[in-house]
C-alpha cells in the first residue's frame, strides 16, 4: 500500500505525478526546449533564437525533477501564520509590484532609457521584498549594468539609451 501524503509529507500528490504522464515537472520545460530547438537559425550568428527556449525548457527539466526527487525540501521552513508587528494592512498588497514594475518599464524605458529604468525597478522590486538598503543599492547599480552587457555585447540587441548611455 502507498503511504498517504499525511504519513509521507515528502511524497508528491497524484496529480503532480502520473506514470507517463508528460504534464508532470518538467514537461513544461521540455516542451519549451523542444520548441526552441525546432527554431530556424540566423546566418552568422553563433547564438541564435532556440538558444533561451532551449535554456529555460533545460533549467525548467531540471527544476522539475529536482521537485520530483524532493530536493531540497528539507531546507524548507514550516509557515507559522501570525501578524508581524510593524506591517500595515497594506503588506498584502506588494504582490501587485511586478505588474507595476513591467508597466512602468513599458512607459519609461523609452525616456529614461534602460540602465535608468532598470535600476529603479531593481532598486523597488528589492525593497519590496524587504531588502536592505545595504544589498538592495549594490544590487541596483550592478544588475542593469550585467543586463545591458549581455543583450549589447553577447545577443547584439540594442536597449533604449535615453538619459543615461551604456559605457560600452
Amino acid at each position: 500500500m502507498v503511504p498517504s501524503r499525511e504519513e509521507n509529507p515528502r511524497r508528491l500528490p497524484r496529480a503532480i505525478i502520473r506514470p507517463g504522464d508528460r504534464r508532470g515537472p518538467g514537461g513544461a520545460g521540455g516542451l519549451a526546449a523542444w520548441s526552441g530547438s525546432r527554431l530556424p537559425g540566423v546566418p552568422g550568428q553563433d547564438v541564435g533564437p532556440a538558444a533561451f527556449p532551449m535554456l529555460i525548457g533545460g533549467g525548467l527539466m531540471l527544476c522539475g525533477a529536482m521537485i520530483a526527487l524532493g530536493i531540497g525540501h528539507s531546507f524548507e521552513v514550516p509557515e507559522e501564520e501570525e501578524a508581524v508587528p510593524g506591517r500595515s494592512r497594506f503588506y498584502g498588497l506588494r504582490v501587485l509590484v511586478p505588474p507595476a514594475l513591467l508597466l512602468f518599464y513599458m512607459f519609461a524605458a523609452e525616456p529614461l532609457g534602460f540602465l535608468l529604468t532598470a535600476f529603479l525597478m531593481v532598486l523597488v522590486g528589492a525593497f519590496a521584498l524587504g531588502a536592505r538598503a545595504r544589498l538592495a543599492v549594490p544590487l541596483a547599480l550592478v544588475a542593469p549594468l550585467i543586463v545591458h552587457l549581455a543583450f549589447y555585447k553577447l545577443l547584439r540587441v540594442p536597449l533604449p539609451e535615453g538619459l543615461l548611455g551604456a559605457p560600452w
